[in-house]
């Protein structure tokens, strides 16, 4: 893990390095909406009189509070960040429409096109610093690498689109959401329980990014704790497009079981490319491998509804049992008539569920300037979504525990998000005894 994050280091300092030269060149009262955390206000004194509104800050006027977003909204991953996005977007619009943070501050959602590009990011960044109070979502793993040395230099939180257990000690990040690693280790003993993993030849495929580098720690420790090896692995790289020889690869080696961790742009194509060949291995992906097209594909709706199934968190989309769900299906149909179930949707309304709860502990402070929220991340106790996802422990980041709980689930296309639960929010063993590291 250490040699991963070294490489990382260079790597993104040199992307912040070019970023920040570029842009130097060119810059100047309710409880279920905000969660169950302890960072609750409704704005008034103890006394009962009207408390005055924190000072003006950068992201905060006075009655507006500014929050950012920066997300591929065009290029290869926008079918992630659109619908997270959107999550973003309805949870505030519910939230406004109470009153906003406290009852009385509206949030404001400033979206920005990443594209999915490291360098575009940090420029991104770089042109909205200063007029957000915080960042409530940064989509993607290397590219939340890459906004993160800034982020620390100047002082601001954002929430990371991206699930590496390497956010959970880092305070300038609000990771929510049970780890990649902690859904691969999980995923590998419903394997060994369901699919008699260890008599079968176990295999990887992998982004070439760090992304991937995540689902190869986690299947790591679990083989470790499993006593099992992998046969075969291989990596593409993203934008890939022909996966001849890694189909070929995994179906010459005798793969039985396939660990695959890439965007649904990859994950599409490589599954693809299986069913034309009649490759039917047992695939486990990794939660950003899947969007509802692929249900909805006749072909490969029906090729990965008996050979893949998906490592993720929370209930099955419209399970109205579980609190959660039901408030954001309430949202939708408020807000967002015309929006289509969406994974991604579910995991950008859990984002503002969660930068909410942190708002409200800044406002309750007196101080929602970047400074006050990143305070107010250290000393809210935990963040809770009623069943939607996991709740996280919070506190100061040594303290941080996140959920230890996956899903499985399966393709169904005659479900409405193409999914369905064939086991909910268990954790193994081996997820519990996982060791968060700085």
């Amino acid at each position: 893990m250490s040699n991963t994050r070294t490489f990382r280091a260079v790597s993104v300092g040199l992307v912040v390095m070019l970023a920040t030269v570029a842009a130097a060149c060119g810059r100047s009262d309710d409880t279920s909406s905000s969660g169950g955390g302890d960072g609750g206000s409704n704005g008034t004194t103890a006394n009962g009189g009207t408390a005055a509104p924190p000072p003006v800050s950068a992201g905060f006027d006075g009655s507006t509070i500014t929050v950012g977003a920066i997300s591929p909204l065009t290029g290869r991953a926008a079918v992630i960040g659109t619908p997270l996005t959107a999550g973003n977007q309805v949870y505030f619009d519910a939230l406004n429409a109470k009153g906003g943070v406290a009852g009385r501050y509206q949030v404001k959602l400033e979206s920005l096109d990443s594209k999915y590009e490291q360098q575009t990011a940090v420029q991104q960044f770089q042109s909205s610093k200063d007029k957000v109070a915080m960042y409530v979502q940064v989509l993607g793993t290397a590219i939340v690498d890459a906004t993160l040395p800034q982020l620390e230099t100047d002082g601001l939180l954002a929430g990371p689109a991206s699930l590496d257990a390497f956010w959970v000690r880092k305070p300038n990040l609000m990771p929510i959401g049970g780890p990649y690693q902690i859904q691969v280790i999980n995923g590998m003993d419903y394997a060994v329980r369901n699919l008699d993993a260890k008599d079968k030849k176990l295999c990887a495929l992998t982004q070439d990014d760090p992304y991937g580098e995540t689902a190869l720690a986690g299947l790591e420790y679990a083989n470790e704790q499993n006593g099992m090896t992998l046969t075969s692995q291989a990596t593409f790289k993203g934008g890939d497009t022909d996966f001849t020889a890694q189909v070929n690869q995994m179906q010459g080696d005798g793969c039985e079981i396939i660990v695959l961790a890439g965007l649904p742009t990859e994950a599409g194509g490589i599954l693809g490319a299986s069913a034309t060949r009649n490759f039917t291995p047992q695939w486990m992906g990794v939660s950003p491998n899947f969007v509802l097209g692929f249900a909805e594909n006749a072909a490969l709706g029906a090729y990965m509804s008996e050979h893949f199934i998906l490592m993720s968190e929370g209930p099955q989309w419209g399970d109205e049992s579980v609190p959660g769900m039901k408030q954001m299906l309430a949202d939708i149909a408020s807000y967002a008539p015309d929006q289509k179930p969406d994974i991604y949707f579910a995991f950008g309304y859990a984002q503002a569920w969660a930068a909410t709860q942190i708002l409200e502990k800044a406002a309750a402070d007196g101080d929602l300037s970047p400074a006050g929220v990143l305070k107010a991340s250290e000393e809210i106790s935990e963040l809770t979504f009623e069943g939607l996802i996991g709740d996280y422990t919070y506190g100061p980041v040594a303290d941080r525990n996140p959920p230890r709980e996956s899903t499985v689930f399966a393709v169904d296309p005659t479900l409405p998000a193409g999914l369905r639960a064939l086991e909910t929010n268990f954790a193994s063993q081996a997820a519990q005894d996982f060791t968060f590291e700085e």
